[in-house]
């Protein structure tokens, strides 16, 4: 694996880069739900959730109000702020925990039916591999990672070059260098969908949709 663990003089740097990211907007997204982990959530059974990286709740609270316990995870206090209003304003507060993590720092603790990794991206150094490795072994026995993550540029995104190279959803299964005993993948798929910017900019593009399922022996 090619991650690295962020150097100590770069502690705080991500919490502060995302804390002026959301405290900067009256609000950043939208509160939809992914669509893709809708339709994954709708097949399971609810339970115990983890949500990384949940900015200000739209994923948590679609789990909440279909019958998961959730733990809602972000870097951002600000963030995890708007997230717990949001559970409070939908009286869904009892069935929402958040956790402030820097993922490169620090992981909840706990085991978990379902984790949701959706668009786990940053412009700085993260190590996204170990953190999946981490959410995997977190799993209950017959539970589901799923990592959703971009597949092509986006003309909004930081770095709108065309030339980025993405990781195949191969790639980042293989990357987690899991034990095939314990764990499977259950879906590997690059799905597109037209998307919408910040500024009503709309595009078509690729979603990378990785799936791991813990054995249950």
């Amino acid at each position: 694996m090619t991650d690295r663990t962020p150097d100590t003089d770069r502690a705080g740097e991500a919490e502060l880069f995302w804390e002026d990211h959301y405290s900067s907007q009256e609000r950043v997204w939208k509160g939809n739900p992914n669509p893709v982990l809708v339709e994954s959530a709708q097949a399971l059974t609810p339970g115990i959730a983890l949500d990384l990286g949940c900015g200000e709740g739209g994923d948590a609270l679609w789990l909440a109000t279909h019958g998961w316990r959730v733990t809602a995870v972000d870097v951002s206090a600000t963030a995890l702020r708007r997230t717990a209003a949001h559970a409070a304003a939908a009286r869904a507060g009892d069935l929402i925990t958040t956790e402030q993590h820097d993922l490169a720092r620090s992981f909840p603790a706990g085991t978990f039916d379902l984790v949701s990794a959706q668009y786990l991206h940053t412009p700085l150094e993260f190590p996204r591999a170990r953190v999946f490795q981490q959410a995997a072994h977190a799993l209950t026995a017959g539970g589901l990672l799923l990592i959703v993550d971009h597949g092509s540029v986006r003309p909004w995104a930081w770095n709108p070059d065309p030339d980025t190279n993405f990781p195949t959803p191969e790639d980042v299964f293989s990357d987690l260098e899991l034990d095939p005993g314990r764990w499977r993948a259950e879906r590997l798929d690059r799905p597109w969908r037209q998307a919408t910017g910040p500024h009503g900019q709309t595009a078509a593009v690729t979603d990378n949709v990785i799936a791991i399922r813990r054995r249950t022996a």
